[in-house]
């Protein structure tokens, strides 16, 4: 047993069977690798085993800089033009707040188990982070922050499954029953305004963007130009194939009788105008067709709010000729690519055509995606040394000492330099996979610190509180999503797949959002998920020290 209460052992055992645990399947319920991972920390904890603070402390800066440091873009485009949903994740913040008040005034809490509840019933892992560092600052022993720290890891492993568990089932059954509506349905009348195809607007992996050839037919006397114009730029001629081989297409080109014309456009686009060409051939081969995928980040804010459909129709025929939009990410979430997808600043939209019409068009747009793999450490241990020194300051308000602390001050300053790096792409670079890295792995290794310096005061908590801490934490779950799903049904006439997806962001809840999108047929609840999502994962964060400086005062 001594070589399994090695701190490495323990920590990287901890990681790798937590991990394995948190595979574990129950319908759309899953339990996740970093709740595993404290189950896992929990048990060897018994045996004595500590990890130093130091490695806590770094793990945890690192995740909580990622954090700021990808959602960044879309937090301050969010703030500023998204509150028609973002305002739900107020509610959430506000609703939670509200209801650990009430839980600590009728049973007492203490700031560790408090903050725990808080942490696993709001889902929000990052919130053990600066709930932690904010107890470590009170005038307490040692051994006092100790035991409320314990408590606080071991408040969240009880109730963060059934938080989990009540806003999954809120947002896919319960929910819908409320609003009296078949999900799927309203998902499919709902992509199908947004300008999707088919009868039944489900996304069925069919390319959206596609190039057929054809027999020049009726069109020949005509210009390329003159052509486009008459079907308002829904198609482009790309490449007019000829005896001598395939020449690219412009405008000024004259199509002849015998040409062969290669049209790309969105598939319902190029069947419409299909029957202004001749017979359709078979594709030329692949290296007469030089189209290509590349991704561009969305930055201009004249564009940002924007419709697809209003992009192509303000951008002019020089512009839009040969470029279309095949798919849109936001912050790592696919939303549907349809006529009538609103555009946001930060969004990683990948480009279908030629290459010089999509190197035109990122111009318009803003910049292509880096392609490179490599971490700027330099940028990256500035930001992090400036989060670092930002957590340091602190506020007295009567006898509270209000500080953001290390969590705080490091998602702040990640924050912004996410927000520099996505205009200025040679500055801060982090690729996404090695972020993610960052993230998962710092996250991973604070909570399995915490789970392993918690100790037998773990099942003193247990003992005290019983079944009354996962019954508080469905309560703190499901009732912010109902408050949420009142307002945003009656006030704010938000329509019910993206308001259910807005519902799962406020709660930063994946499996949830995973459960909608499976049971909608199509990705149309992603368009509310990311805006709450964005903006809770900044503000439950920053609550950490608001639950522990509100305990203090009730106290």
């Amino acid at each position: 047993m001594s070589f399994v209460t090695q701190p490495v052992v323990a920590l990287f055992i901890s990681l790798a069977l937590g991990y394995l645990i948190g595979k574990i399947r129950v319908g759309p319920v899953q339990v996740g690798g970093v709740c595993g991972t404290l189950f896992v920390a929990l048990a060897l904890g018994q045996f004595g085993v500590t990890i130093s603070p130091d490695l806590k402390n770094v793990a945890f800066a690192l995740f909580i800089y990622a954090l700021g440091f990808t959602a960044g873009p879309q937090f301050f485009n969010n703030i500023r033009g998204g509150l028609r949903y973002g305002v739900l994740s107020f509610v959430e913040v506000a609703t939670v707040l509200a209801l650990v008040a009430v839980a600590v005034l009728l049973f007492n809490l203490d700031a560790g188990t408090a903050s725990g509840l808080f942490a696993g019933a709001a889902t929000e892992s990052a919130v053990l982070g600066t709930a932690s560092d904010a107890i470590s600052r009170l005038a307490l022993p040692a051994a006092e922050i100790s035991r409320l720290q314990a408590n606080m890891a071991t408040a969240y492993s009880v109730t963060y499954l059934f938080g989990l568990v009540a806003i999954v089932v809120f947002t896919t059954q319960i929910a819908p029953l409320l609003l009296g509506i078949d999900l799927r349905k309203e998902a499919t009348a709902l992509a199908q305004q947004l300008g999707a195809e088919g009868d039944n607007g489900t996304e069925n992996g069919v390319p959206e963007i596609v190039s057929r050839a054809f027999r020049a037919g009726p069109v020949s006397g005509s210009t390329v130009g003159a052509f486009e114009s008459s079907v308002n730029g829904v198609v482009t001629i790309e490449q007019i194939g000829r005896s001598s081989g395939f020449i690219k297409a412009t405008p000024e080109t004259q199509i002849e009788p015998d040409d062969v014309v290669l049209v790309i456009g969105r598939r319902r686009s190029v069947i419409a105008v299909s029957e202004r060409f001749g017979v359709e051939v078979p594709m030329p081969a692949g290296d007469n067709v030089p189209l290509v995928e590349r991704q561009v980040v969305l930055v201009r804010r004249e564009v940002a709010g924007l419709r697809i459909r209003d992009l192509r129709r303000l951008a002019s025929d020089e512009q839009r000729r040969g470029v279309f939009i095949s798919r849109v990410r936001r912050l790592g979430q696919s939303i549907p690519a349809l006529p009538g997808t609103v555009l946001e600043q930060g969004d990683i939209l990948t480009l279908y055509g030629s290459e010089d019409a999509i190197t035109r068009a990122a111009t318009e747009l803003g910049h292509m995606l880096p392609t490179t793999s490599a971490t700027d450490f330099v940028m990256l241990g500035l930001g992090v040394v400036a989060g670092l020194l930002l957590g340091e300051l602190a506020i007295q308000v009567g006898p509270l000492n209000l500080t953001l602390g290390t969590g705080g001050g490091a998602l702040i300053s990640g924050l912004v330099f996410g927000w520099v790096h996505m205009h200025r792409p040679l500055l801060g670079a982090i690729p996404p996979a090695a972020a993610e890295f960052m993230k998962d792995f710092g996250l991973a290794t604070f909570i399995a610190a915490i789970g392993l310096s918690v100790g037998p005061d773990a099942l003193a908590l247990l003992k005290q509180y019983g079944l009354m801490l996962p019954v508080l934490s469905i309560l703190v779950s499901a009732v912010p999503g109902l408050i949420s799903l009142y307002i945003g049904h009656h006030l704010l006439k938000i329509e019910a797949p993206i308001l259910l997806g807005a519902i799962a962001g406020q709660h930063c809840s994946t499996p949830s959002i995973s459960a909608l999108v499976s049971l909608a047929g199509n990705s149309t609840p992603v368009i509310g998920y990311t805006v709450t999502y964005a903006i809770s994962n900044v503000l439950l964060p920053l609550m950490g020290p608001v639950v522990v400086g509100m305990i203090e005062l009730i106290h």
